[in-house]
């Protein structure tokens, strides 16, 4: 079996237990693909953390639940030495939960800004530092942070350099009424304990690796990453590229907004079965890639413009070039 067929197989037993949310699906593959980390917003109740739940059964990986509270402490994420004095070292690390494959940092919004904060170096440098001592992460890492958007009382809103740290912000919304059905019955089902006849097919690590090499290799024409450069260069100096959308961005995307976009569109390429970047691409990821990297003007908070709308105002004062 391909790298290909593997990953259709895993969103294939994915899709048996998330209903009616398959653009999230999609998201939490490409992310994992893309080597990178995802920020995730919806309602209580819209299979935020069933999704991750689905990904780590399906496939050979651990994770780690970390439950955010304005109590937690930087500690309890990284872990701490611990004094041993049966131990040679007396003092021995005791790893905390970010040492595994998955990360779910369920509700981060809940926590101050220090303990938010002990996610940065291992998001980024794929390491932790304790008491002047650094320490690895594993080869397959992914940190999936969750927000709920209504609940702003005991909350800390994530600082704009720790948002830049996600590659992709994604938001999902309520299920259509067909999928609201079906996820009724399903809950009947796993409430009767009613178990598949089918047996799990678990996908090996391997097969991730594998797919990144091969993604790696996808082509972006120098066409298409001077577009990817002209929409992020409007996001920057929308001044010179429509009166309009100057009025709605205070600030742009930083330069990691280009990485993201490249990375994105080119695992999003690979999951179409192409080994080249169109512009279809970059436009089915670039409102994940980006809503997270603008700062709107008072102007469009006060007139209830959101992100994805200045979004789509860029793809269409952007021209593809030929």
């Amino acid at each position: 079996m391909t790298s290909f067929e593997s990953i259709t197989t895993l969103k294939e037993q994915m899709s048996k237990s998330i209903i009616g949310q398959q653009q999230l699906i999609d998201r939490i593959i490409l992310v994992l693909l893309a080597d990178g980390n995802m920020l995730l917003e919806g309602l209580p109740g819209l299979a935020k953390t069933r999704a991750i739940n689905a990904l780590a059964k399906n496939l050979d990986c651990g994770l780690s639940r970390i439950q955010f509270t304005p109590d937690l402490l930087p500690s309890d994420i990284t872990g701490t030495e611990i004094y041993l004095p049966s131990e040679k070292e007396k003092f021995v690390f005791q790893q905390g939960p970010i040492f595994s494959n998955l990360i779910l940092a369920d509700e981060i919004n809940r926590a101050p800004a220090k303990v938010q904060s002990a996610l940065l170096e291992a998001m980024e440098e794929r390491q932790v530092t304790v008491s002047g001592k650094t320490y690895k992460m594993n080869e397959l890492f992914m940190v999936m942070a969750t927000q709920n958007p209504i609940e702003q009382e005991g909350t800390y809103p994530l600082p704009e350099a720790q948002m830049d740290r996600f590659l992709v912000h994604t938001i999902i919304s309520y299920p259509d009424d067909e999928s609201e059905l079906e996820i009724m019955r399903l809950n009947k089902r796993e409430a009767s304990k009613e178990k598949a006849k089918k047996t799990v097919n678990i996908i090996p690590q391997q097969v991730i690796f594998d797919a990144r090499k091969e993604i790696n290799k996808v082509k972006t024409s120098e066409d298409i990453e001077k577009y990817m450069v002209s929409l992020i260069s409007a996001t920057r100096y929308p001044e010179k590229f429509d009166e309009e959308l100057a009025k709605l961005i205070d600030f742009g995307s930083s330069p990691r907004g280009t990485i993201a976009l490249d990375r994105c569109s080119r695992v999003h390429a690979w999951m179409q079965n192409r080994d080249y970047v169109t512009p279809e691409d970059i436009h089915q990821t670039i409102k994940d890639v980006l809503r997270h990297r603008l700062a709107l003007s008072y102007k469009a908070r006060a007139e209830g413009v959101t992100a994805d709308q200045v979004i789509e105002k860029l793809i269409e004062v952007v021209a593809v070039v030929a």
